[in-house]
């Protein structure tokens, strides 16, 4: 008895040290490297807070501009003007909406004898119309509503600083800095002095904890062109790139407040580092120790030998395995966790985290033994799988009836079957009844039998058949077996299945193309959707200040107009999908109608970093087209060139003929990880950009291609690697 207990507790005394030495591997392993360094200001965490601070430094000190400047600063191009003006199409297109917007309205009100709500409605339409008709009128009108857009986002960005002012500050009383423009010559610091030659006075080894240099050994020039830390306002806060870069001093003073973050950070980095050695090398001692322990006590060949492995071998081997697994990943979510010492607050906490961790590890480690052995053979003795409860349990579906209906009959089959036995009774009370019986048992009973379960199993074979046809599925064809109701029906199920066979393909991508959709609309319309809704509510605030009021106001405004152009697009993809749009054809050179396109972006192509190559024949190519849709078309296609090309590489259009086809090409390489399906960029709200984090409305290689469809061309697709081709194929006439 004293030998048993004695072999257990070895054998947990083998357990906790193992289990405490693989978690001490892996804290070294997983571990951040920082506790590898000699000091904490070597490490990453130190460089990131002096890369924040310098960042703080960029926007409140060398590149600070009052929000009255930048505000003077504000200019609005010809190409933004242009671009606010035919943001939802021509004049008479928006004028079209904003009618069809208010009809129903109207006509709703005067329905209900609401003259004073229709006329309300008629004066908000003519308002809209009238402002979007100066929009056309006056480049004036349209820049001063685009100048406050920008001055409000300029308020916008002022909000959000004001929100880093107090981290700032944090910041700046831990740290000393002087800093000297290369370029420009121009001196930031937090010193009582800017005289270069004081500086050590102020920032030496003596009153500082650590000390940066710029340039250094270790540092480059601080270049706080790279330091920006708020988004989304690039185009608003600008700074020349050549006088980006600083030399000069950041250093950590001493004698800081201890409950300041910065020093909080610095004092915890020791105790820290000394835990983390201390738990580290303890666990890999004790990791050795198991090891020892382990071969010293044949700790495998116990455990395999154990009498519990017999019960264990019982149990069917994918119930084996899950268990294994479920242990397995417990024992690895405590194992990682484990090295967290600073979550734990007492020892206490630590010896149950521990112990747990033990056991869930000594019975993932016990079951691991018991079952390799058991998969060894697996390939040799497949009578293993085929006891796992996932066999039994298909093979009970297999043999179970396919539907209620066939059981019943099969049921009503077993009943006459009994019925017809239990009828054999009496010939055993009464011998006479045998002489009627017998007779009937072999010339009725059995061929009747028979019949039912051909006739049952035929009408089982035709119900699987339609269900696997309805189900998208194709099965061999239905024997037709004399002229019976079956056979019919087996008839006319194989014509239908011939019938659905030469749809089958379409309907599997209607399907598909339609989950996508609701995928990708609820995506790409959620996000100005929400901000309707939530600053729809804000406005509810009776406390509201008039400017906030204003602010709200024109973001809702921006995100219904952002809206309103998904949806458009939306309904544009799908009357083009559906065929339910008239061409007006003309005959019109491509040639000319591609330069057009391509004067449109004429500023946007000087302004990017992609270089165009165009190739033109020197005569005009005619074809007979829909100019306005074609010109969508082209449109289309050299706006993605700007937005998804790689930067500083060639983007090439080229039109040539080849006997009596027009043959356009655009290639580029693109900036985005492309699919290698091609077929997918033509679905609705599909995207070269996955993350989706563009504008666009992933409508347009769709819209394009249900165009080039609509006048009986061809658009295709290429793509080889990051290079991204188009090529359009339409009739040419001469």
């Amino acid at each position: 008895m004293d030998t048993k207990w004695k072999n257990r507790i070895i054998l947990i005394l083998w357990l906790v040290l193992f289990t405490f030495g693989v978690s001490g591997v892996l804290t070294a392993l997983l571990n951040d490297q920082d506790y590898m360094k000699t000091s904490y200001f070597k490490t990453s965490q130190y460089r990131d807070t002096v890369g924040t601070y310098a960042s703080y430094l960029h926007a409140f000190e060398m590149d600070y501009q009052s929000k009255e400047d930048m505000k003077e600063a504000i200019t609005v191009s010809k190409e933004e003007i242009d671009e606010y003006r035919f943001m939802y199409g021509e004049l008479s297109e928006q004028i079209s909406s904003i009618e069809e917007q208010y009809v129903s309205r109207i006509q709703e009100a005067q329905a209900n004898n609401n003259q004073d709500q229709a006329n309300l409605y008629i004066k908000e339409r003519d308002a809209k119309i009238a402002d979007i008709t100066k929009n056309f009128e006056s480049d004036e009108y349209v820049e001063e509503k685009i100048r406050k857009e920008k001055e409000q986002r300029v308020d916008e960005y002022y909000k959000e600083l004001a929100t880093y002012r107090q981290d700032f500050r944090v910041y700046d009383e831990a740290f000393s800095y002087f800093l000297v423009n290369t370029s420009t010559g121009e001196v930031f610091t937090n010193l009582p002095t800017k005289d270069q030659a004081e500086v050590d006075k102020y920032i030496s080894s003596d009153k500082m904890l650590h000390i940066d240099q710029y340039p250094s050994k270790n540092n480059g020039y601080l270049d706080i062109a790279e330091l920006s830390f708020i988004y989304g306002y690039e185009d608003l806060i600008s700074h020349d790139q050549a006088n980006s870069l600083y030399e000069g001093k950041i250093g950590l003073r001493e004698g800081v407040s201890s409950s300041n973050a910065i020093m909080v950070s610095y004092k915890q980095y020791d105790q820290q580092r000394k835990l983390f050695w201390i738990y580290t090398i303890g666990a890999i001692v004790a990791l050795f120790a198991s090891l020892f322990i382990g071969r010293k006590i044949q700790i495998l060949n116990k455990i395999s030998s154990h009498k519990s492995r017999e019960i264990y071998n019982k149990l069917p081997l994918d119930l084996a395995v899950t268990l294994t697994g479920i242990t397995l990943l417990i024992s690895l979510v405590f194992i990682t966790d484990f090295p967290n010492l600073y979550n734990y607050y007492t020892f206490r906490d630590v010896l149950n985290q521990l112990f747990i961790m033990s056991v869930f590890l000594g019975l993932t480690i016990i079951q691991l033994i018991f079952l390799y052995p058991i998969v060894k053979d697996l390939s040799k003795n497949r009578e293993i799988l085929r006891k796992t409860m996932t066999a039994r349990f298909l093979k009970i579906i297999r043999e179970a009836f396919y539907n209620r209906r066939v059981g019943t009959q099969v049921l009503l089959i077993l009943g006459f079957v009994y019925l017809f036995g239990l009828g054999a009774g009496p010939i055993f009370i009464e011998p006479e009844f045998m002489i009627a019986y017998v007779p009937a048992f072999f010339i009725i009973g059995i061929p009747v039998f028979i019949l039912i379960v051909r006739k049952v199993g035929y009408f089982n074979k035709i119900t699987r058949n339609a269900h696997a046809l309805a189900s998208g599925q194709f099965e061999p064809d239905l024997k037709v077996v004399g002229k019976s109701v079956l056979a019919k029906l087996a008839e006319d199920i194989n014509t239908m299945k011939h019938g659905v066979k030469t749809s089958q393909k379409a309907q599997a991508k209607s399907e598909r193309l339609k989950t996508e959709l609701i995928t990708n609309v609820s995506h790409d319309l959620r996000t100005p959707l929400t901000s309707i809704i939530t600053y729809s509510e804000l406005l509810k605030n009776p406390e509201l200040t008039e400017d906030e009021r204003s602010t709200y106001i024109e973001i809702i405004d921006r995100k219904s107009k952002r809206l309103k152009v998904l949806i458009d697009d939306l309904f544009e993809a799908s009357k083009m999908a559906s065929g339910n749009i008239e061409l007006s054809k003309t005959k019109v050179d491509i040639v000319q109608l591609l330069q057009q396109s391509l004067a449109e972006y004429n500023e946007t192509i000087q302004a990017s970093t992609i270089q165009f190559r165009i190739t033109n024949p020197d005569s005009p190519v005619y074809a007979l087209i829909d100019g306005q849709k074609l010109w969508r078309v082209f449109d289309n296609l050299i706006g993605n060139i700007i937005k998804y090309s790689l930067e500083h590489t060639r983007a090439y259009i080229a039109i040539k003929v080849d006997n009596s086809q027009i043959i356009i090409s655009f290639k580029n390489i693109s900036k985005y990880e492309l699919s290698d399906d091609v077929d997918e960029l033509f679905e609705r709200f599909k995207r070269g950009d996955t993350s989706r984090h563009t504008d666009g409305s992933g409508l347009g290689l769709a819209i394009a291609k249900s165009i080039i469809d609509l006048h009986e061309g061809h658009l295709d697709i290429d793509v080889d690697g990051d290079l991204f081709k188009v090529t359009i194929v339409l009739e040419n006439i001469e």
